[in-house]
């Protein structure tokens, strides 16, 4: 038993000592450090852009620096996370698992795993360096580019979908004296003659004189598609011409509201382009594309719909253009306030946008308001009995009926279907000196609307204490003064029983500066018969047949002549008809006939 004893005591002191050896035998040979520490500080380099500390971490130190280089300028990176994920190594070789953040332009971010190959050579890790260190679909001798994919730009519709504006394209004409070189004046002559027709004072010496000191390339002029295939076959290849193409909104139709259309081409231009899409594909040295690493689409705006609706613009124009004289047409929804058409002739388009910034005396048409007026101030209703006299003297002016008819003692509604200028100067001439101006704004005429996509003026109705210009403003004469626009808006005021808020673009809300008072209902319930009566028994009968039309005619005197106008609605279509300088009320009223006869059967009624 003592021996047994022994031996196990000798046995387990001889373990001891192993174990004792083994520690100490540990703590003098460290564990070899792996290439983690190498790794890092080659990210830390590389994220801070300084590729040339980076290099010098690596195996290859000119390869790396120049691949580094060129993947930062190739992806015109602002900046990089790069993280460690991973790691394994084996004696002197290794590999490090990474994931790159690239900060790319317009706060675009790519993402990806890779895997960064190590080897230690004399103890020291080195990154073994290949294009995998970038990218592990990167070839050698291959490099990063970021593209950009323009997206699809919007289209502008009608009311009824058919496109106004389409995306296209204008080509801007310029010469280079540098790339003619010799060829300059020859160049120059081509040019001129090709050009002349868009800009008669084209010469072909002065061109080449002014390229010539001209540091860039001398713009010329811009042409849309048409003329620019003619002129493009005529000298697009000659040398020093440059041509441009230019990324714009192109009209389908340049007779369909151009004044109207290029207002909106000018509002909607930022609103069209949408959101670009973009790639990162890897090229070689040829600078060609070989892979496609990452694809990010574009996001291409909506389409931008107008409240111009093809039927009512359509038939609106057509009417206007059978008018010798300056004439136009402006129609709106009553019961949502889009436009509908803004027509003018070719007459009207030589002084501007007239249907919706001219102002004009709007003559009887303006009896709406003082009629309303009257009634909203309980001076009469449509059955009240008032004179109408051939002619009657307010203060120092002396008022005629048209053609100094009479028609003696009858109802406020016959006086205003027949159009006695008598009975409303002397309404007028009993409201205060606000009271008309007052009336005018609950229709519209005086607040400002600010109509994104159109430039519009209502009118002006200014106060007055004066009695024979208050007696005058009463039927449409003295300082009363107002648009076919803002005589559309009277007439659909009165269709919808409020002020509708005029817009053109759909989504895009119209400011309102100086808003009137809402309209009454009794003002409404007077006017509508009354309006009716006009045209079944007074001075619009040429519309009896085209729907239940109401409105008011009106014959505006000026100096050597009168201008004809119409105003009101048919179910919910509300307009205003105006011939500047026509005469009679009724080539207004045929004009308005007209355009209804023009649009689909029962179109809004």
């Amino acid at each position: 038993m003592a021996s047994l004893t022994s031996f196990v005591s000798r046995a387990a002191a001889l373990l001891t000592v192993t174990v004792l050896a083994a520690s100490a035998l540990g703590a003098c040979t460290p564990k070899p450090q792996g290439p983690e520490p190498t790794a890092e500080a080659f990210f830390a380099a590389l994220a801070t852009g300084d590729t040339a500390r980076a290099a010098d971490l690596a195996d290859k130190p000119a390869d790396a620096r120049a691949a580094l280089n060129e993947a930062w300028k190739g992806l015109q990176a602002t900046a990089l996370d790069a993280q460690v994920i991973g790691s394994r190594y084996a004696e002197d070789t290794g590999s490090i698992t990474y994931r790159y953040t690239w900060h790319l332009p317009k706060d675009r971010t790519w993402t990806y795993d890779g895997q960064l190959n190590m080897v230690r050579d004399e103890g020291r890790w080195e990154v073994r360096w290949s294009a995998a260190g970038l990218h592990p679909s990167l070839g050698e001798h291959q490099m990063f580019a970021l593209r950009s994919d323009p997206p699809r730009r919007a289209s502008v519709n009608e009311h009824g979908g058919s496109d106004v504006l389409v995306p296209g394209y204008r080509y801007g004409y310029g010469l280079d004296a540098r790339a003619a070189a010799g060829d300059l004046m020859a160049t120059a002559t081509a040019v001129a003659d090709a050009l002349r027709p868009f800009d008669p004072a084209m010469d072909a010496q002065r061109l080449a004189e002014t390229a010539s000191s001209s540091t860039r390339p001398l713009n010329l002029v811009t042409l849309n598609q048409a003329d620019h295939d003619r002129v493009q076959a005529l000298i697009g290849n000659r040398p020093g011409v440059v041509v441009t193409p230019q990324p714009d909104l192109i009209a389908t139709d340049d007779r369909f509201a151009p004044a109207i259309i290029d207002q909106v081409k000018k509002s909607v231009t930022d609103q069209v382009n949408g959101e670009a899409g973009w790639r990162i594909v890897s090229i070689n040295q040829n600078g060609a594309e070989v892979d496609v690493l990452n694809e990010v689409a574009g996001a291409p705006a909506p389409s931008i719909t107008i409240s111009l609706d093809r039927a009512v613009q359509n038939a609106a124009q057509d009417a206007v253009n059978m008018v010798g004289r300056k004439a136009m047409i402006v129609a709106i929804k009553p019961s949502t306030g889009e436009i509908l058409g803004v027509a003018q002739n070719a007459a009207a388009d030589a002084d501007g946008p007239t249907a919706t910034m001219g102002l004009y005396p709007p003559g009887s048409t303006f009896k709406i308001v003082t009629a309303g007026a009257a009634i909203d101030r309980d001076m009469a209703t449509p059955n009240t009995l008032l004179g109408c006299p051939g002619q009657l003297d307010i203060g120092h002016r002396t008022v005629p009926n048209y053609g100094g008819f009479d028609l003696g003692t009858v109802p406020l509604s016959r006086a205003f279907a027949s159009s006695c200028n008598t009975t409303f100067a002397e309404l007028a001439s009993k409201m205060p000196p606000r009271g008309l101006t007052a009336a005018a704004a609950q229709y519209g005429i005086g607040p400002d609307y600010v109509v994104d996509g159109i430039t519009t003026v209502t009118g002006s109705v200014p106060p007055t204490v004066n009695l024979a210009e208050r007696t005058e403003d009463g039927f449409g004469q003295g300082k009363v003064l107002v648009s076919p626009f803002g005589m559309a808006l009277v007439a659909a005021t009165v269709a919808a029983g409020k002020t509708p808020v005029p817009q053109l673009i759909e989504g895009r809300n119209t400011a309102i500066e100086d808003a009137g008072a809402p309209i009454s209902p009794k003002m409404i319930d007077g006017l509508r018969p009354m309006m009716r009566l006009v045209v079944t028994n007074g001075t619009a009968k040429d519309l009896n047949g085209v729907g239940d039309v109401r409105g008011k005619t009106g014959e505006a005197e000026f100096e050597g002549g009168s201008h004809a106008w119409f105003a009101g609605y048919r179910g919910d279509l509300a307009f205003a008809a105006l011939i500047v300088g026509g005469g009679s009320s009724e080539y207004a009223v045929r004009m308005t006939r007209d355009m209804l006869n023009g649009l689909p059967p029962d179109y809004l009624a």
